[in-house]
């Protein structure tokens, strides 16, 4: 695997004009949050034709499937079979991605991009999950590394707030 690309892997989802919005780490790091991640964590719109360029950018992107302890595992996939799971832990030749129908705390797709924003990757306009979504979701999920970042999050939440009040 290369180096961790993340605006490679948007770069792909763009070109084959999947509709998703970034969540999680990466899309907190666009926001201005100090942790690191090593993944991009995605939701698409969950209508077959949505799933269908999915997989056509999966494919092109080298996708394996990535589990604890073992090698990444090649697999066979189509719109049916991606929409057929909830989430997929994928790697692929620009570093990890995870998909998730509907992350902890949301409603999948239609909850996100309801508040989301358009940000500049690289050149490549992404959909991010609003920083309120973001922490709504790391609230619902309470693994370790979510609460650890819940502070940080929620300070660079505040002073998005305190700017847009004194605008």
């Amino acid at each position: 695997m290369s180096d961790f690309a993340p605006a490679k892997i948007a770069e792909v989802l763009a070109r084959h004009q999947v509709a998703c919005v970034y969540i999680g780490g990466f899309a907190a790091y666009l926001y201005g949050s100090s942790l690191l991640t090593t993944d991009v964590d995605i939701v698409p719109a969950t209508t077959k034709d949505n799933y269908a360029r999915l997989s056509a950018a999966l494919k092109e992107l080298n996708a394996r499937v990535r589990a604890e302890g073992v090698e990444p595992l090649p697999f066979s996939h189509d719109a049916d079979s991606l929409a057929a799971a909830g989430v997929w832990n994928l790697t692929t030749d620009y570093g990890d991605l995870d998909v998730t129908a509907e992350p902890s705390g949301t409603q999948g797709y239609p909850d996100l991009h309801r508040a989301s924003m358009r940000a500049d990757l690289s050149g490549i306009s992404i959909e991010l999950a609003s920083l309120a979504d973001i922490i709504r979701s790391k609230e619902a999920a309470g693994r370790d590394k979510d609460r650890r970042a819940l502070p940080v999050l929620r300070e660079l939440l505040a002073r998005q707030l305190r700017e847009r009040r004194d605008r």
